[in-house]
């Protein structure tokens, strides 16, 4: 049962998606989600995609 119970929190854990509700809560799921939606946008803003690199040259 305990492994049934892990396993559920898990999948629950992986198929959450961050929403913009996740940057003004406390737990620790919401603000990992909030922060590395920050770092994936600021990367994206400063360097694009690949796709877009390789069609500038």
């Amino acid at each position: 049962m305990k492994n049934n119970k892990i396993n559920k929190k898990s999948n629950q854990i992986a198929e959450r998606n961050y929403t913009t509700e996740d940057y003004t809560k406390d737990d620790e799921l919401s603000q990992a989600l909030s922060q590395t939606h920050e770092q994936a946008s600021d990367a994206y803003m400063q360097h694009g995609t690949r796709n877009e690199e390789r069609t500038s040259r």
